[in-house]
């Protein structure tokens, strides 16, 4: 009996040790969880910028293959590196190739900043279809600037797409 109570008081204390050491331990995965929950929030943010350039850059590649002359082409261009211009063509108001795609541009561009960061910035180049061929050949670039969270600052991340636009038919 004696030999039972001296066991008993050797051990006193040793349960809450192995608790404290315990909730450390779930303590510094905890934090390790938290850690990679940010991560993962900004590579999501990263992506949803990604997707949104890109399907407003093929939005823009169907309108210039809808309205697809050189001169308007070149609008496009033109009014891709400015802001483009509210020239109002709907479905009561008839607009030219060159209106249109001022258009095209003043929408496309307040479509595309309500879904990327406000400081985003695009440019349009246009190469002219070389005779024989009627393939004109358009670039958009979109740039943006997005939060460099290990280094601070921003880092400037950029969507370019090239296609070839038919100027005539048939191509």
């Amino acid at each position: 009996m004696n030999d039972r109570k001296l066991n008993i008081t050797r051990s006193r204390g040793f349960t809450l040790l192995e608790a404290l050491i315990g909730f450390l331990i779930l303590s510094i995965g905890m934090l390790g969880i938290a850690s990679l929950q940010a991560i993962s929030l900004k590579a999501g943010k990263t992506s949803v910028y990604s997707s949104v350039a890109m399907m407003k850059v093929e939005e823009l590649f169907e309108s210039m293959r809808v309205n697809n002359t050189p001169t308007a082409l070149a609008a496009y261009a033109a009014a891709g590196n400015g802001t483009g211009t509210n020239n109002s063509c709907t479905g009561t108001v008839v607009c030219g190739a060159t209106a249109m795609a001022q258009d095209d541009i003043f929408w496309w561009k307040k479509n595309l900043s309500a879904g990327l960061p406000s400081n985003a910035t695009t440019s349009i180049t246009y190469v002219a279809a070389a005779a024989p061929s009627k393939m004109a050949k358009v670039t958009i670039n979109v740039i943006w600037k997005e939060r460099n969270k290990t280094a601070g600052g921003s880092v400037s991340k950029t969507y370019t797409t090239t296609a070839n636009i038919c100027t005539a038919i048939p191509c």
